[in-house]
């Protein structure tokens, strides 16, 4: 009986370093998570974006030729 508590007591605390396939499988899930999100809300944004930056190419390109 002594024998097996031993073994009980060793296995629960036995030291677990790094991480296994289940953990780096979560955080996989977690990044492709965020990545997901980060790209439908920069989806709804982008072209707003873009519409802003040839507003400003344009006039800036208006401005040399004008000048």
């Amino acid at each position: 009986m002594k024998k097996m508590m031993e073994r009980v007591r060793a296995t629960l605390t036995k030291d677990r370093k790094g991480q296994n396939t289940v953990e780096y499988l979560l955080m996989l899930t977690v990044i492709v998570g965020v990545l997901l999100i980060a790209g439908r809300l920069m989806k709804n944004y982008m072209p707003q974006l873009f519409d802003q930056i040839r507003g400003m190419i344009t006039g800036a390109a208006g401005n040399l030729g004008g000048g």
